[in-house]
């Protein structure tokens, strides 16, 4: 009896190890199935170590990539293929955020039950939310300048646009290729973002400083901690929190930064959705990273500027400016047409009221120092940026929206090694967004 037990316990044992494991390898395949389908070394939908099957769309229907047996066939036009890179993907797969890696299970037709089975063995077409004629615009508008571009909806989320360079045509890839060329900066890249981060401390400051409504602070030019130096663009005088963003000053906002305090400054850039990577229809974007230091006072006031070891993805910037946009929360971008039948939205980033507040800031900062004629037909709500970088001249900022029912996108633009942001990166906003009302006004005229 007590041998029979005895194996009686080992098969239930064997039976409960078998169980799991096989819990195990089903909660693998649900997570992991179109990885494992989509192996380089499935013949069935690759060849030449490249995908043969599934095509990509802009929002408009044109053609970005069609995979084929002996190739990828990618759009006739050079310029276009240049654009889209970034978003559609390479031969070789070197992008890991475009289309034709991220993607890779949707062009298979992949699917828990099928697996990368289909009746015409043809795969899937995808359709993206980027417009190629925009994106086009963008990769124009930066000139010979690196730097990226990013415009979205921030009602449906859809990305209009997601320009990188450098950049590359992947019909003749560079043999030796330049530093971040295959690196999308729009979704993985980090920057030190100069005067923009200013839109978060002046959150911070709107909703943790009581009598913000009265500060004041006197502008001479130069602010002395501790007898170290902290700059500005010029003696701005007696500024208070909205003439200090429109002027961009760095010494009231050092101050700021200071009376808020290192702790909720590093709680904002979480609240703001800085530090968030978020989850792009799979594709994930870059975290950015900060340091507030509550033991260096003069570290802390230069990190509340936008300087220090401040590094922000511009994606997740961009984003923010849809919070403002919306109240306060924002919606999550999207790249994939089809998921636009679902709406993701952050946490509540900021109060509605302080949303408020920064709009009004924001289209002073236009109609008081940018120039409203810069941006004719435009109802722009903006802030530059003017990033200091070692060795280098400085990183052009330029990020906000439009506040129109019938245009409602936000921006980000980024003009590496340049100048001020004004002069630099709000060129290319303007052409870009003017581009894509021409094209909505035309849409809606039709």
């Amino acid at each position: 009896m007590r041998k029979l037990e005895k194996r009686a316990v080992i098969c239930l044992i064997l039976a409960a190890m078998l169980f799991l494991g096989l819990c195990f390898f089903v909660g693998e395949y649900v997570v992991k199935g179109g990885d494992w389908a989509t192996f380089y070394g499935n013949s069935h939908v690759y060849s030449n170590g490249h995908l043969a099957i599934g095509k990509i769309y802009d929002v408009n229907g044109k053609l970005l990539a069609s995979n084929g047996k002996e190739s990828i066939k990618y759009s006739s036009d050079a310029t276009t293929r240049k654009a889209t890179v970034h978003a559609v993907g390479d031969v070789n797969g070197n992008i890991s955020t475009a289309a034709l890696s991220a993607f890779k299970d949707r062009l298979v037709g992949y699917n828990l039950l099928t697996g990368t089975y289909s009746i015409t063995g043809k795969g899937n077409d995808i359709t993206l939310t980027i417009d190629k004629d925009i994106c086009k615009v963008a990769y124009n508008a930066l000139g010979s300048y690196n730097g990226c571009v990013g415009v979205y909806n921030y009602k449906t989320g859809e990305i209009i646009c997601e320009v990188s360079k450098p950049t590359l045509d992947p019909l003749n890839p560079p043999k030796n290729a330049e530093s971040g060329t295959y690196i999308n900066k729009f979704l993985s890249g980090t920057m030190t973002p100069g005067s923009i981060f200013k839109l978060v401390t002046s959150a911070a400051a709107i909703e943790n400083i009581s009598d913000i409504d009265s500060w004041t602070f006197n502008c001479a030019g130069v602010r002395y901690i501790n007898g170290e130096k902290i700059n500005d663009t010029g003696v701005h005088g007696t500024v208070n929190l909205k003439t200090a963003l429109a002027d961009s000053c760095n010494c009231g906002f050092s101050e700021l930064a200071e009376e808020i305090g290192a702790t909720t400054m590093k709680s904002y850039t979480k609240k703001c959705g800085l530090t968030t990577s978020y989850d792009i229809d799979g594709v994930n974007n870059a975290k950015g990273s900060f340091e507030f230091p509550s033991n260096a006072t003069f570290n802390l006031a230069w990190a509340g500027i936008g300087q220090w070891k401040d590094q922000l993805n511009p994606c997740s910037m961009m984003v923010y400016m849809g919070a403002i946009a919306n109240g306060g929360k924002a919606v999550v971008p999207k790249l994939i047409h089809s998921s636009l039948n679902t709406t993701d939205k952050t946490d509540q980033m900021i109060k509605a009221s302080t949303a408020t507040k920064l709009q009004s800031m924001m289209r002073n900062d236009v109609t008081s120092e940018y120039g409203q004629y810069n941006f004719p037909g435009l109802k722009l709500y903006a802030k530059t940026g003017t990033a200091e970088v070692s060795g280098k001249n400085p990183n052009a900022w330029f990020t906000g929206f439009i506040k129109n029912k019938n245009y409602p996108y936000a921006f980000i633009v980024c003009v590496e090694n340049s100048g001020y942001g004004s002069a630099y990166a709000a060129p290319v906003a303007n052409k870009v967004l003017q581009a894509i009302v021409s094209k909505s006004s035309a849409a809606t005229t039709n």
